[in-house]
């Protein structure tokens, strides 16, 4: 067993540094030059990369979403079949989606492409925080965010478009620690009722006869796909809903300022963009990462931290495939799956293509890449950890020499707790600011677990802004954890 390159056990002195004051200037808007990621290289899917980037803005909406990612584009769909739900009865809507570079070109567009439910992470730490039936609420709403969106690629036969591949998802353990932590979380979920259908656990023995790695492990249902295809989806199902909902979008249209409208117009707010003003009733910030620009109350470690993540597409030796299956190791610091349907590449390498993200560990020492909207370069010390990470996992299987044949890296948005803030816009430091702000609504801070999370999150804020519209009571999905709700982040002890 090789020695892995990068640093055990540091989930609590990376959670430390995450909280810790920062003098960083808060988040700027993306940058204009990111490195081009493995998903967004000619798909070939609509919207085009440049959809609405030039000719005429949308002057005005019901609706204005900023961000075109998982959260944006779902919550337009989720608008979408609200409308089209309540007929001719219902009110009808108009929505522009505004992107400051390329459509799904933020974190969603670079990140490792999975869509994996947590089986059971957490789950004594979250009960203990918040009690059993907010930590079930936590496993809920990724079991449902992986079957809606399943179910809806079923129902649209687009499975495969989006090159789903149910593989199911290997955690490494590679310390004694790790596991054992694991195996608590395991018991505990259990012991709260937790279905735990399809979780095996392995000996390093069977995991070596299996897998190729002298690790013991848990598997447990899991799947990847392709996250600009899905988001595609969604976008034109979202257009076609209902002929009382209408939709818009505008790439390259970063919002600059959002203002407050105090003219006689009936809408509430003015979106400045560098090619005009959008005029709207309602704002949904889908802006992760980078929210704290049009938001300077989420900067700093009491808010969303901005943290860059770095990703390679790299090739097993040409006589080693890992099938379908994903994995995960280092307390969730890395992970990697197969890309089974890209086998062959240009350079005449026959070996399996392996997505592979993480590395972040290795610059402990320089804060875990915390605070950085920078994805036009690369981390030089990041690039050399994962290099040499799977051929230390996988020995004789993978080859330090070997390179990636693509590069790129992700702005993602972390939280303290680990979980987004969903909801109306409340600034903790205003006690007037949820009317000051009225209209105005969040999904943001995933840290780093946006894809099993996102699509649903953005379903809840879509009936809290649909429910609005039409004079009704929103009410809260069983699934939703409580804690995720701004007005439940602004408490003594926890604060946005």
């Amino acid at each position: 067993m090789s020695l892995l390159p990068v640093p055990l056990n540091v989930r609590a002195e990376h959670q430390a540094v995450l909280e810790l004051p920062t003098d960083k200037p808060r988040a700027t808007l993306p940058v204009p030059n990111p490195t081009q990621s493995f998903w967004l290289r000619d798909p070939g899917v609509q919207p085009a990369p440049a959809h609405g980037s030039t000719g005429e803005l949308t002057s005005e909406a019901d609706v204005c979403i900023i961000g075109s990612g998982i959260t944006g584009v779902s919550a337009a769909y989720h608008l979408a079949k609200a409308v089209a739900r309540a007929g001719e009865q219902g009110t009808s809507l108009s929505v522009v989606v505004l992107e400051a570079r390329d459509f799904c070109s933020g974190a969603t567009g670079r990140n490792g492409g999975h869509l994996t439910a947590h089986a059971y992470s957490d789950f004594r730490a979250l009960k203990a925080r918040y009690g059993t039936d907010e930590a079930l609420r936590a496993i809920e709403i990724e079991r449902y965010t992986v079957n809606e969106v399943y179910r809806i690629l079923t129902e649209e036969n687009k499975v495969e478009h989006v090159d789903f591949v149910p593989g199911g998802r290997v955690v490494l353990f590679f310390t004694a620690q790790e596991h054992q932590e694991a195996r608590l979380d395991y018991e505990a979920a259990v012991a709260a009722g937790v279905d735990m259908q399809g979780v095996e656990w392995f000996t390093k023995e069977e995991v070596q006869k299996r897998y190729g790695a002298s690790y013991p492990a848990v598997l447990i249902p899991g799947n990847n796909l392709w996250p600009l295809k899905l988001v595609s989806v969604l976008y034109n199902l979202a257009q076609n809903a209902s002929d009382r909902f209408s939709l818009s979008l505008h790439t390259h249209t970063p919002v600059t300022v959002v203002s407050p409208l105090r003219t006689t117009s009936a809408r509430r707010w003015q979106l400045a963009t560098p090619r005009g003003p959008v005029a709207c009733s309602y704002v949904l910030h889908a802006t992760n990462g980078y929210a704290a620009h049009l938001l300077p109350w989420l900067h700093g470690p009491n808010g969303i931290v901005p943290t860059r993540g770095q990703v390679m597409a790299t090739r097993a030796s040409e006589t080693f495939a890992l099938g379908r299956t994903g994995f995960v190791g280092n307390q969730g610091f890395e992970y990697w799956f197969p890309r089974p349907n890209h086998t062959v590449s240009t350079t005449g390498d026959k070996g399996q293509l392996v997505i592979l993200g993480g590395g972040r560990e290795a610059t402990r020492g320089r804060g875990y890449e915390f605070h950085t909207v920078d994805d036009a370069t690369i981390n030089s010390e990041i690039n050399t950890v994962l290099r040499r990470f799977l051929p230390a996992v996988f020995p004789d299987k993978f080859k330090v020499s070997t390179e990636p044949e693509m590069e790129w890296t992700g702005i993602m948005g972390y939280t303290k707790t680990k979980d987004p803030f969903v909801g109306p816009l409340i600034d903790p430091s205003d006690p007037g600011s949820e009317v000051q702000y009225q209209g105005q609504y969040i999904s943001a801070g995933y840290t780093g677990h946006g894809m099993p999370r996102g699509f649903a999150c953005a379903e809840a804020v879509a009936g809290m802004i649909y429910a609005d519209v039409s004079g009704k009571t929103w009410t809260e999905p069983k699934w939703l954890p409580l804690h995720y709700l701004t007005h439940q982040n602004v408490t003594k002890d926890n604060v946005l």
